[in-house]
């Protein structure tokens, strides 16, 4: 459904014309010939799932001045009497009064980029859920192999699966099929390994699982190979990501193809936390703050960024394992997960200078926040504090000149 705003040639209100188009290709060239017709510059349109995607690409090819994609939360129309044809009006005259805010679109090959690497995500989450219905499988069948091995799917543990499912089921014979440090656990192998192996169902169902993973796993494979040649003009953007404390390869790959190198689409590093959804929730009403939950943001961004504080948080004399455990005692009990999403928040922070400025990081180091603390009092108390914690006395005097 468009709509367009036109003034009237008698001199009164503006005139509204609405025409209603089909989504197909032909009737979308059909809508940009007819926005052109009536002399239209600026468009606005909502975002809706993918299905947004068609039109904007057929109007992105006209000669507009402007065009925009706007969230829907911010184009809500006053509640009563819904309609899409009150919606496109509504979305013009928002318009002429400029007060459509613009959404985030990324440009073709980051759209194409992130493509790829979210396909990429959900294939290895694919893969592990089947990882798992492999450990379901060998517990139904009485085989505890995973209470031995870390991962059943490492090259030890996928041999004993191939000669479980070839008919093998001596116990000797298949802790024998351990490398490396797994060989000492030969014993504990037996042991997991003995089992109500059944030839016909427990084998056929398993090497159906096998084949599903390894099908996972070529998927994977081609799909790095082709995020790895869509991101050769990148390769500086994603080497100085890369120098950010728990950023690795994968993660850089995703960073850019969830927001770009182009910075300015985002005022501050705070606009683009808040766009992310990795920034604290603002609810007061009547002097009280009801909600504190973080939006929604982009989760693809937020997921892969929690990851990488965590990882973050475990290099050990890095500020960002600093922040992490400063976090910790700041929020309490249970409160490594709030942590690990605050640590994200300064990890995207870093990164939005990074891009912006195309530095590299420079680490902070560990003794940043006790360096950064004027004050000696408030040292010393905190210094106590964790002393008393640990069961300790302490009483306190000057020293000597």
């Amino acid at each position: 459904m468009a709509a367009v705003r036109v003034p009237d040639p008698e001199g009164g209100e503006r005139l509204e014309i609405v025409k209603q188009f089909s989504t197909f290709y032909c009737d979308l060239i059909c809508l940009r010939k007819w926005l052109n017709q009536h002399g239209v510059t600026d468009v606005a349109m909502e975002a809706t799932g993918i299905y947004w995607v068609p039109v904007w690409r057929v109007l992105e090819q006209g000669d507009f001045e402007e065009l925009i994609l706007a969230n829907p939360g911010h184009i809500k129309a006053v509640a009563g009497r819904k309609t899409d044809v009150k919606d496109a009006c509504w979305i013009a005259q928002l318009l002429e009064c400029g007060l459509v805010p613009p959404s985030f679109v990324p440009p073709r090959e980051i759209f194409e980029l992130r493509q790829l690497t979210r396909y990429r995500r959900k294939t290895i989450e694919g893969r592990s859920r089947e990882i798992l219905r492999v450990q379901k499988l060998l517990e139904d069948a009485g085989i505890k192999l995973d209470s031995v091995i870390s991962n059943v799917m490492g090259v030890s543990g996928r041999e004993m699966l191939d000669a479980l499912i070839a008919g093998e089921r001596d116990v000797d014979v298949l802790s024998e099929m351990a490398h490396g440090k797994m060989r000492n656990k030969r014993e504990d192998l037996k042991l997991a390994l003995e089992g109500l192996f059944d030839s016909h169902h427990h084998a056929k169902l398993l090497q159906t699982h096998l084949d599903c993973i390894d099908a996972y796993s070529a998927t994977v494979e081609r799909l790095n190979a082709e995020i790895v040649a869509k991101t050769c003009d990148y390769s500086k953007e994603i080497q100085l990501l890369m120098t950010i404390t728990g950023i690795g390869r994968k993660t850089a790959e995703i960073i850019i193809a969830e927001i770009g190198i182009d910075m300015s689409r985002f005022r501050t590093a705070n606009h683009l936390a808040s766009w992310a959804g990795l920034c604290p929730g603002n609810h007061e009403s009547a002097g009280k703050q009801k909600s504190g939950r973080a939006r929604t943001g982009c989760p693809a961004l937020r997921s892969a960024l929690v990851e990488s504080a965590w990882a973050a948080a475990r290099v050990q004399d890095s500020y960002f394992s600093a922040q992490f455990r400063r976090f910790c005692r700041r929020f309490g009990k249970k409160s490594e997960k709030k942590a690990a999403f605050a640590v994200a928040h300064s990890l995207l922070v870093t990164i939005w200078h990074v891009l912006n400025y195309g530095v590299e990081f420079e680490d902070l180091g560990a003794n940043h926040f006790n360096n950064v603390v004027d004050n000696k009092e408030v040292l010393k108390r905190r210094k106590i504090k964790e002393l008393e914690s640990l069961g300790y006395v302490v009483t306190c005097s000057e020293a000597a000149a």
